[in-house]
């Protein structure tokens, strides 16, 4: 059961962080974020700390 929540948390951060640099680029239409430079900015980021998560979290996993 180690690791699940790392796996989890990151995969969802790599997930939430793509979809806030494209509305901050401004291919998806409809939201506050759609065109606003500052999500450009913030999505990769957090898209490399969920990259990170899920690194460790197959780490852990592969300790058992």
């Amino acid at each position: 059961m180690k690791g699940w929540l790392p796996l989890a948390l990151g995969l969802l951060a790599v997930v939430a962080g793509a979809v806030w640099t494209v509305q901050g680029l401004g291919y998806v239409e409809g939201s506050l974020m759609t065109g606003r430079r500052v999500w450009a900015l913030v999505g990769p980021v957090v898209v490399l700390v969920g990259l990170v998560a899920l690194w460790f979290g197959m780490r852990a996993r592969r300790r058992r």
